[in-house]
């Protein structure tokens, strides 16, 4: 697969790409380098993790790479010597080729430009602080044979395109999968606020907290996203609005099966489950809240 990747500059000066295919960009307009750090780095509380010397790091959607260089950058700022063993599950490997640039690089420290460029062209990297291998193909299928492998992590990224455009990697199967991958005090964090896919998180066993709104949040949002752990201890709760969110049509998740459906298929049975529901719609709830 070959992607048509156009650049676009966010709020913070940093760049990301507009994919044609799912015909969204990568990251948000507030700024995809301020992303990485917020939503993912930052969230999942990772310099605390790597004080033990080691963590263990997946990433559920490669794309550029941000993610993954955040979190390197915070990890070894705080403990140069942690080992950071990573496992990447990505699509199209045009993408983060594409990202080896200087205009995109130049965000980043040396030994993680240097980690960038050999994730991106030979897909796996092996120093004495990074053990690396890159997965592409349908994640619904890579993160089966991560699992096969034992692999838990004690932080995943999952950041694909939106529920709108990739419902593939929503559902509650695909989420049962990933959920599989997570330690035991793990954490687990998304830049998705949906009810569905908290919906979604919760039918895996997970516990889940809101990430609180930055200083660049918009009078209608209410969130930054999403965080989930087994526990769910040390989270930030959700505000009574996220909680009455969740009782209404708007969180029956998404539905694939045998993780073989199409798009199309699996927005058609999630719109008939909504249609079917005695749930409370999406718009009262937004109507009561004052949220436009």
């Amino acid at each position: 697969m070959t992607g048509t990747w156009k650049p676009q500059q966010t709020a913070d000066g940093s760049f990301t790409f507009f994919s044609e295919e799912f015909g969204e960009a990568f990251h948000s307009r507030h700024g995809a380098k301020s992303e990485a750090f917020e939503k993912f780095a930052q969230a999942t509380d990772l310099v605390a993790t790597a004080a033990s010397g080691s963590i263990r790091l997946l990433d559920v959607c490669y794309g550029l790479g941000y993610n993954t260089a955040a979190a390197l950058e915070v990890i070894w700022a705080a403990h140069p010597t942690c080992i950071v063993e990573w496992a990447g599950l990505e699509l199209d490997e045009t993408v983060a080729i594409a990202a080896l640039t200087p205009d995109y690089l130049q965000l980043w420290s040396t030994p993680v430009q240097q980690a960038l460029t050999t994730i991106a062209h030979t897909h796996q990297v092996q120093t004495p602080t990074l053990n690396a291998h890159l997965r592409l193909g349908d994640a619904r299928q890579t993160i089966q044979t991560l699992v096969a492998d034992g692999f838990q992590a004690d932080a995943i990224f999952f950041d694909p395109f939106s529920p709108r455009r990739c419902p593939q990697l929503w559902t509650v199967e695909f989420f049962t999968w990933v959920a599989r991958c997570l330690a035991s005090t793990g954490r687990l964090a998304t830049y998705s606020r949906s009810a569905a896919v908290r919906s979604a998180l919760l039918a895996t066993g997970l516990a889940i907290g809101t990430i609180p709104l930055g200083d660049r949040a918009l009078p209608h949002e209410w969130s930054q996203g999403t965080i989930a752990s087994w526990d769910g201890r040390s989270l930030h709760p959700l505000s009574p609005m996220e909680q009455e969110h969740l009782q209404t049509r708007a969180a029956i998740p998404l539905r694939d099966p045998q993780l073989t459906d199409t798009a199309a298929q699996i927005h058609a049975r999630h719109q008939q489950e909504q249609q079917q529901s005695t749930c409370e719609s999406t718009s009262s709830w937004r109507r009561r809240w004052g949220i436009e």
